[in-house]
């Protein structure tokens, strides 16, 4: 059976059509104390104390910007340990026992349609800062920033592409909670006073067009439309998906909202729904664990902070243990890579890419300009790693406007000498701070 099933999913668009497995009642979970935009932090609880979903257990201290940590389960501190964290490094977590009785915070209740309509930009600004709201596709950006900008916003662009390779999550968030992205929409149009929202997805995706468009029929009059975009990656970089879905070309180093666009992923507008209407924090979130690496790929639907171990077991565990695994959690372009399995599944935790691993030998460039033809921000990835060998922090910042990657991985992939250049891309993004 276990055969059969790993030949079926070889092909990963399959995971698309896979219902996601409720996985919420994990005997521990495990919450971030810091995080990748976050270097400090604060837990405000000790070993013994009980806590309730939705409850502030700590404090996290951005470069601008503080974030709550919310638990999300009913249940006892046990303490703190350490685990890799979505960006692959060792980070301290406050563990909690479930008790799963799933006890809510007396700050987690219903806000009426009559209260709603009355939220100024101002609440929803307050009420997405309280519930420590991000950037759920993975950019983990505060939500609540979005929402003091000063310029007029005309439109909500609403990100569904997810144009990376294996990646389900959000393919299963719009096919299982319609309802909740299209009331997130309108709440975030009331919010900016905009006039349209448009959400883009791949063109090769009926299954979702026909889900938001018969969704669309409980809100006669809403002013939003589902828009199908190029299938190809990475389709789902911001600039890009603006231009083809909207036919509006944003400069480099300009925010779209300085030309009327606001942005948001579907999980994040989601969250925003679950904000406004319960003001609850993100407790729960899509995931897909895939690859050739385990044996069953499954969505999941799952409480954040839960251990990837238990995710993998899940799916019957690993292929062929005599192999060596990669794992990556993210995408495969863009994700961060695992020495150990050891990590938690955060709040901006979109998937856990699983492969049997391959050996490749890097070998001299021979300049056949794949890189460079290949980048979608037309950079000079050659020139770039050179730079970087070089420690010219002057061509990087200047020359080769290194400020502009996004560090979406075609250089490595298209590279016929199998040369890391996303990697020196990164080390290069740092040289030029």
């Amino acid at each position: 059976m276990i055969a059969k099933t790993r030949e079926i999913y070889k092909d990963k668009r399959l995971t698309n059509s896979l219902p996601s497995v409720r996985y919420v009642d994990p005997e521990y979970v495990y919450l971030g104390i810091t995080n990748q935009r976050c270097a400090t932090g604060e837990s405000f609880v000790k070993p013994g104390d009980h806590v309730n979903m939705g409850q502030v257990i700590g404090l996290r201290h951005g470069p601008f910007f503080d974030q709550p940590i919310h638990s999300t389960v009913s249940g006892e501190v046990v303490g703190t340990i350490k685990k890799f964290h979505r960006s692959g490094k060792l980070t301290e977590f406050i563990q909690i026992k479930n008790d799963k009785k799933n006890t809510f915070a007396d700050t987690i209740k219903e806000r009426t349609d009559e209260e709603i309509a009355k939220l100024t930009r101002e609440d929803f600004v307050e009420i997405t800062k309280k519930c420590s709201l991000v950037g759920l596709g993975g950019s983990s950006f505060p939500t609540y920033i979005k929402f003091q900008t000063t310029d007029p916003i005309d439109t909500i662009c609403i990100n569904g592409v997810e144009c990376e390779p294996y990646l389900s999550a959000d393919h299963r968030m719009i096919m299982e909670h319609p309802r909740r992205i299209i009331q997130g929409c309108l709440y975030a149009k009331q919010a900016f006073n905009a006039k349209r929202i448009v959400i883009c997805i791949k063109k090769k995706y009926q299954d979702l067009y026909d889900t938001l468009t018969a969704e669309l029929t409980r809100f006669p009059g809403a002013p939003v439309t589902v828009k199908r975009v190029g299938n190809y990656y990475p389709q789902g970089w911001e600039i890009e998906m603006i231009k083809t879905g909207l036919g509006i070309k944003v400069p480099a180093g300009v925010l779209p909202a300085k030309l009327g666009i606001m942005v948001f992923n579907v999980s994040t507008i989601a969250g925003l729904w679950r904000a406004i209407k319960w003001n609850e924090p993100v407790m729960k979130r899509n995931f897909t664990c895939t690859g050739d690496g385990i044996k069953i790929p499954t969505n999941f639907r799952l409480r954040v902070g839960t251990s990837l171990k238990e995710i993998i077991d899940q799916c019957g565990g690993y292929n062929d243990e005599s192999e060596n695994k990669v794992l990556i959690l993210g995408g495969p372009m863009m994700g961060a890579n695992l020495v150990r399995d050891d990590a938690v599944i955060t709040k901006t935790c979109t998937s856990c890419i699983i492969m049997n691993e391959k050996k490749y030998t890097e070998e001299p460039c021979v300049r056949c300009g794949s890189c460079v033809y290949s980048c979608p921000a037309g950079l000079q990835p050659v020139q770039i790693m050179q730079a970087v060998k070089n420690n010219d922090k002057d061509a990087l910042k200047n020359k080769l406007n290194i400020k502009s990657c996004i560090l979406c991985g075609m250089c490595s992939y298209t590279c016929t000498s199998k040369i890391h250049l996303t990697e020196y891309c990164r080390k290069g993004k740092k040289l030029a701070l």
